[in-house]
């Protein structure tokens, strides 16, 4: 299963995980070690704002924060270990993805996601 950006029409992930019961997304990415290619990808039932925090996790990440039409409405790059993000505008998914994937992909505000 792939996300891809159907703005740019790159590949944003070659394999992801859903994340969409309450267990699955308090654990997130918590005690796992850092995999190149591996995203996970969080489903909520509204558009919502949320706190994401980093605890328990060892490496910085990049987070693209999408609406109910899997648009994108923010970003965070490099979001470091033990620190917490309050989300500015409302979001039904997010993806957690390696550091530096934004830029590589050049993931911007508005890109169209497809998974």
């Amino acid at each position: 299963m792939k996300i891809l950006n159907k703005s740019s029409k790159k590949e944003i992930c070659s394999e992801y995980k859903m994340c969409s019961n309450p267990l699955s997304k308090a654990m997130g990415l918590m005690f796992s070690r850092r995999k190149n290619e591996f995203c996970l990808l969080f489903t909520f039932k509204k558009e919502q704002h949320i706190d994401l925090h980093m605890l328990f996790v060892f490496y910085p990440i990049d987070v693209v924060f999408l609406d109910s039409e899997k648009k994108v409405v923010e970003l965070k790059k490099s979001f470091k270990p033990f620190t917490l993000y309050a989300t500015k505008h409302k979001m039904k998914y997010f993806l957690e993805l390696p550091k530096g994937r934004i830029d590589d992909k050049k993931i911007k505000i508005a890109d169209e996601l497809q998974f």
